[in-house]
């Protein structure tokens, strides 16, 4: 039992055991990664808060981001678009998460 205590220690010490805010920490960074990388080239806030924007809801948000994806040719995975969706709300928008 005491090598089993040690052995879980050191694995948390060492980060292999990763804790519950790690994911949300690690798909913000990924979805600003993608962004800055990708997007904010020709997306300044001005794109964001102009008065005709396209995106309305979380939805239609997301439905912007896979498009330009598609467009730019970026090859990025349902899992991409999902967090530059989440990266782009939290920065820009607010809109409501869906259920």
């Amino acid at each position: 039992m005491l090598r089993r205590s040690m052995l879980v220690a050191l694995l948390v010490l060492s980060g292999h055991v990763a804790d519950a805010d790690a994911q949300p920490i690690r798909d913000a960074r990924r979805g600003e990664l993608l962004y800055s990388t990708h997007c904010l080239a020709c997306h300044n806030t001005q794109v964001h808060w102009r008065e005709k924007k396209l995106a309305t809801d979380w939805a239609s948000l997301q439905a912007e981001v896979r498009r330009w994806a598609l467009l730019s040719k970026l090859e990025w995975s349902a899992y991409d678009v999902e967090v530059v969706t989440g990266y782009v709300n939290d920065l820009h928008y607010r809109y409501p998460l869906p259920d």
